[in-house]
C-alpha cells in the first residue's frame, strides 16, 4: 500500500515538475517502450530561459527540502548548489564521481555521478556552482542525487550535471 502511495506521489511530483519546466512528456523515439517518458533537456540549456532556470532551480531546492522533511525518495529534481567538498571516486561497482553540494537553504546533498555512463567533471573545486537534473534519494545526512546521466536502457529519465556552462550527460 505504501509503495502505491509513493508511486502516486511520484506521479504527481512529475506532473508538477513537467508543468514547472514545460517539459514535453510525449515519446519521440520509436525504439523506446510505450511507458517511457521523453524530457527535452535542451530547453533547460537555452540562454533566453535564464530567468526560468533560476526559478526552476529554486523550485527544485524547495522540492528537495520538502522530500527531506518527509523522508521521500525517487523524486526527479532540477536544482543547483555550491560545491562544499569534492570526495574520492566510489569505485565499488560502477564508478561514481562524488561531491557534496550545499543548496541555498543550507541543506547539503551528496551527488553520485556515474562516470561509466557520463563524462566526469574534470576540474571541480570547492565553491563551484553545479546545476543538476537527477533523482533525489532521502538520507539522514541530507540526501543523495543520482541518475545524473543518460539511461542506455531508456527505463529512467535522463539526467545531467552542468558546470561552468558545460553539460555532462
Amino acid at each position: 500500500m505504501a509503495k502505491k502511495a509513493n508511486m502516486g506521489i511520484l506521479g504527481i511530483v512529475l506532473v508538477v515538475l513537467a508543468a514547472i519546466f514545460g517539459w514535453d512528456l510525449t515519446d519521440h523515439h520509436a525504439n523506446t517502450t510505450e511507458n517511457s517518458q521523453h524530457i527535452d533537456s535542451n530547453t533547460a540549456q537555452r540562454p533566453e530561459q535564464h530567468t526560468t532556470l533560476s526559478q526552476n532551480t529554486h523550485a527544485g531546492v524547495k522540492i528537495i527540502e520538502q522530500a527531506f522533511q518527509q523522508k521521500q525518495s525517487n523524486i526527479q529534481v532540477h536544482a543547483a548548489g555550491t560545491v562544499k567538498a569534492v570526495l574520492r571516486d566510489d569505485n565499488e561497482g560502477s564508478p561514481h564521481q562524488k561531491f557534496i553540494l550545499e543548496l541555498n537553504t543550507g541543506q547539503t546533498v551528496l551527488v553520485a555521478h556515474n562516470i561509466d555512463l557520463a563524462p566526469r567533471i574534470e576540474v571541480l573545486q570547492k565553491g563551484d556552482q553545479v546545476e543538476f537534473f537527477g533523482e533525489y534519494e532521502y538520507s539522514a545526512q541530507g540526501g543523495v542525487i543520482h541518475w545524473t546521466h543518460h539511461d542506455p536502457q531508456k527505463n529512467h529519465v535522463d539526467g545531467w550535471l552542468k558546470h561552468k556552462n558545460k553539460t555532462y550527460e
